[in-house]
Formats: C-alpha cells, structure tokens, sequence
C-alpha cells in the first residue's frame, strides 16, 4: 500500500540513477530540470563528483519554458554543448516538471541525435520513481545500442568468466566493496570480464558478451541481464557473495549456470517456512538483492532466521516467497516490531518501535553521504567481521 511517510525519507529518484549508471561511460547526461536541482545529485547522490570527471548537466528549465513547452534551446544547448565536448553519447533525462509538460523524451534525443550525430537517448524517468527504475533504464539502453553481436567467451580456470551487473554508488558506495568483490571473485577462479558501471573502461564493457555467466548483484541489474541473456544466451545469477556460507552458494550457483544455462537466485531460494518465521526472525531493509542476499548470510553463518523488505521496485524472482514488500511506513513500523533484529539505514531508527534491537547499516541511495564512512566492505569474510562486531554490541 502506497502512504505518504511522516517520518522516513524517500531513496534516491530515477533520474540520479540514470546519472549515477552511465556517470563513467564517457558521455554527456543533461538533466532536464530547473536550474540548480542538479546539487541534488552532486552533493548527495554522487560520491564520485569530487574525484572524477564526468559531463552531467543541468538544462536550467525556466518558468516561461515550462508554462510554454518551448524546448528547442534544450536541444540547441545539448548539439552547442555536444560540439564542443565530443561525448561518445548523450542521454537526456526528465524530473517531475518536464513529465507535467507532457515532454517526449525519446522525440528530444531523436532530434538531437539528428543535429549533432552524437548518438543519443531520451530516458523518461520522472523523479517519482526510486534509482533502481533509471539505472535499469540507462543500463539496458546503453547495452542494447552499443554492445556487439554474439563474441567469443572468456573462459576461465575451471570456473565461468563473469559480468557483474548493477554495480553504481547508490548500493556499494565507494568504500572498496566493490573492489574487494572483484578480487573475492578473481582469486576463486572466476574471472571478471566487466563491471556495469563501476571500475571498467568502455571496452571492457563492450565486451561483456563474453562473459560465460552473469552475476547480479542490485536489482538495477535485472533487466540489463535479460538484455545480454536475449542477445547472447548468457545465463545470470542472482546474489551478492557476502559471508562465507553465501559466497559459497554464489559461487555454486555460477557453477551450476554454467554447467546448466539455467538462471539461478541462491539470495531468493532460503525455503522459508512458515514455523521459522513465526519465530521473531531477523528483519534486514533494502534493496532487494543486496536485503535477501544478506538474509541468506544470516542464515548460512550464524543461523539466524532472516526475512528480508524491500521498499524498492523489484523483480518478484528475487526475493523469498516469505519476504515482504512494501513502502509506508506504518506497514514498514509493523514489520520491526515482530523482528529479533533489525538490520537497515540508520534513517529507519525514526519509525523503530521501542526494545527491538537495531544495527545500523547505510545505504548510500538512501541517506547519502550522511554516514558513508560508516558503510562497511560487505563481500566475503568481511561481513562476517561487520556481523560479529555488531552482534557484540
């Protein structure tokens, strides 16, 4: 059920998504919004804004411009601007004004695609949907338009080379998950190919169709998957390797993709009963993959019944038959109070009903950089050492 929240915030919007997904592609993403609501992502949703360049722009859409539906000087400023920064796309997306305008996102990007020669995309996100919609978008459009046809596959030794799908700031953050999720995978003979959309340059990403096996590890990661299953054949796996017992299950899971060509979710197939939990399991808030992922940790290692609930769009084939989905926080309040544990951003204490134990784990698409230096390296043993300090508090 859909309620206004009193209390908890709202995650990242679809437009930052899109920003934060093609943010080191090497093209020029114009947000079409009244000047400066680009500090929003700037300053908030974007960790990356101070280290390293990238070409994210704001149209500056003023009030006789929305009243008036006038956007030729959108698409004058993105040619005059494409001219003189050669980006190897644009991408245009929309907030909340533009979509009252009625704007055709797609009719723009035609438009200046045909003026510049810089191949382009109109994303119609809206600003009323979360980062998990337009780093979808950004991510299956760029894989759609620009990766080759069907490529020799990168074997690895003894195990399927991989991709891993979803990756951006607003899920790992940029405190070495990431990095550390790549050697985790590298030095168990899984090699990887590409990482959509931190750490790889554009050809490896051009090269994704030889990756045996994808991993995906966000829920923004699904529908590129279905992009690359379509062109190439190439099966996913759906889950983070985080905690000893879960990374095991991954890497069985890419294992048996491979060996079978079968799609594979070890995050999402606990097999959770109805008798474990009516027993006050552990309640970890989140997106998707990273909430069911985490549960499946618990369980594994510490024995832990676990149900994970998403307040984010999701695929129904990520989580459990058991896990929850929901966004208002009446709903989200009600949960915690039947939970051993809760595990979620430090944002959620607001709604947490008195006596249930809470740890404190930020979401970078959530609270932002509020407690970034809080955020932990969550792949592997790492997480068993978070797990562990946390447990003792």
């Amino acid at each position: 059920m859909n309620q206004a929240n009193r209390i908890l915030s709202t995650y990242t919007a679809d437009v930052s998504g899109v920003c934060s997904a093609l943010y080191e592609m090497g093209g020029m993403t114009i947000m079409h919004d009244a000047s400066g609501c680009n500090s929003t992502y700037n300053t908030h949703d974007e960790p990356r804004w101070y280290h390293m360049p990238s070409m994210v722009y704001i149209t500056g859409l003023s009030e006789m411009e929305a009243v008036l539906g006038e956007e030729s000087k959108v698409v004058g400023d993105a040619v005059d601007a494409a001219m003189q920064l050669h980006p190897r796309f644009i991408a245009i997306a929309g907030t909340l004004i533009p979509t009252m305008m009625g704007t055709d996102f797609k009719g723009l990007a035609r438009l200046i695609e045909k003026k510049s020669g810089v191949p382009s995309f109109g994303f119609a996100t809206t600003g009323m949907s979360s980062y998990v919609k337009g780093v979808s978008m950004a991510l299956s459009g760029i894989a759609e338009r620009f990766c080759p046809p069907q490529t020799e596959k990168k074997s690895g030794n003894g195990h399927p080379s991989v991709n891993l799908l979803g990756v951006t700031p607003l899920d790992f953050s940029v405190t070495g998950t990431v990095e550390a999720m790549r050697a985790l995978l590298e030095e168990n003979g899984y090699p990887v190919v590409s990482c959509w959309a931190m750490g790889s340059t554009w050809e490896e990403l051009m090269d994704a169709g030889k990756a045996q096996v994808n991993l995906v590890v966000s829920s923004t990661g699904l529908a590129l998957a279905k992009v690359f299953k379509k062109r190439y054949g190439t099966p996913y796996v759906t889950g983070i390797p985080m905690g000893q017992g879960m990374t095991r299950k991954v890497f069985a899971a890419l294992d048996e993709a491979f060996r079978t060509g079968r799609d594979q979710r070890p995050a999402g197939e606990r097999g959770l009963d109805s008798a474990r939990i009516s027993d006050k399991p552990a309640l970890v808030i989140g997106e998707a993959v990273w909430a069911a992922s985490m549960c499946r940790a618990l369980e594994e290692d510490f024995g832990m019944p676990a149900r994970a609930l998403c307040p984010l769009e999701l695929s129904a084939r990520v989580l459990d038959g058991q896990d929850l989905q929901c966004t208002g926080e009446v709903e989200i309040a009600s949960s915690m109070e039947k939970a051993s544990l809760v595990i979620a951003d430090p944002l959620y204490k607001g709604v947490l009903p008195l006596g249930v134990p809470f740890l404190e784990f930020p979401h970078e698409g959530y609270s932002g950089r509020i407690w970034r230096k809080e955020i932990p390296v969550f792949t592997g043993e790492n997480w068993n050492n978070w797990m562990k300090k946390g447990l003792e508090k």
